[in-house]
């Protein structure tokens, strides 16, 4: 699926807004041409801040990087300003969908890995499906797919308990304003994690003593902010360096929890250990595939009703 709302096959999406913006970037090639306002776009003539800290703090004020004008596809000098030159996107200090709307990453391109690991069962095909020994299996805490439920979902209540000696999980409040900003083609960055974890160490009542694993500080909390959590279940470490992006873990997962993400860039490194991605780089967020996480959780209720059917059964006889 595409994540740009220009990715939706039609004729105006895949014909005439292509032909349209190619015309234009050649007519902006020719001089005194070039320079019509309707063939220019909000970017053109406009200065970007091509430098990062430590190199402008190397650089005087009256350096002519600080000053040059950049754009997508032209180029002016310090000695001739009003003459233009075609150039390349200033790659990546400019992207091209920054620039031009239409220049969307397409939909099935194979781009890094993406896994919602909370519909992950450890299963392992995708390690057998590789052929690239990519995928390696580490364990992580979490909530079980089935946990994540609101109160009024008729799903609710088929998941795991919290128990003493286990672990629980509190939803941050900050989850849902990070989560809107964030980008999934364009983020360098782990996934905003929503939930803070927990090792319930008392129950007493109502009230649950937790000892939160990131600062190992103990607290009593009400069971009812609190949603059980997992440790026994596996995720993937993937070693993006051995990845040549076939997709077959992918087509692997009978759980659908793996994707292929349109990100292109964030994927380098300066040693091969950088391109080791833990669960929580690879990690992406159920609301992006809400879709396959609804049908995932509804397989699983069904599967634990039918469970609890059989027990109840076999109890009565």
């Amino acid at each position: 699926m595409s994540y740009h709302p220009h990715g939706t096959p039609s004729f105006r999406n895949l014909i005439i807004r292509p032909m349209w913006a190619t015309m234009k970037a050649a007519l902006r090639t020719i001089p005194f041409i070039g320079k019509l306002k309707f063939l220019k776009n909000n970017y053109h003539g406009q200065k970007a801040d091509m430098l990062d800290e430590k190199t402008r703090e190397r650089l005087d004020e009256d350096h002519p990087s600080l000053s040059q004008k950049f754009s997508a596809d032209r180029e002016s000098s310090a000695i001739m300003p009003f003459v233009e030159r075609p150039v390349t996107v200033m790659y990546p200090y400019e992207r091209l969908e920054d620039l031009e709307p239409w220049l969307f990453v397409p939909g099935n391109y194979n781009g890094r890995i993406g896994v919602i690991w909370e519909t992950c069962t450890a299963c392992k095909a995708c390690v057998r499906a590789c052929p690239n020994d990519c995928l390696h299996m580490t364990s992580e805490v979490r909530v079980n797919v089935l946990d994540t439920t609101a109160v009024d979902d008729e799903w609710h209540g088929y998941g795991s308990e919290i128990e003493v000696g286990g672990y629980a999980a509190k939803p941050r409040l900050d989850y849902d304003e990070i989560s809107e900003n964030f980008d999934l083609v364009t983020a360098h960055d782990a996934a905003p994690q929503q939930y803070d974890f927990a090792e319930v160490i008392d129950i007493t009542g109502d009230i649950a003593s937790v000892r939160w694993t990131d600062s190992s500080q103990t607290e009593d909390i009400e069971i009812s902010q609190l949603k059980p959590a997992e440790q026994d279940i596996v995720s993937g470490r993937i070693d993006l360096g051995r990845c040549m992006f076939c997709g077959l873990c992918m087509e692997a997962c009978p759980f659908e929890s793996f994707f292929m993400t349109n990100e292109y860039d964030g994927m380098s490194g300066h040693s091969r250990e950088e391109l080791w991605m833990d669960a929580d780089r690879t990690r992406v967020l159920p609301s992006v595939h809400q879709e396959r996480v609804d049908m995932e959780l509804a397989k699983r209720a069904q599967k634990e009703i039918k469970k609890r059917a059989r027990k109840a059964a076999k109890a009565e006889s």
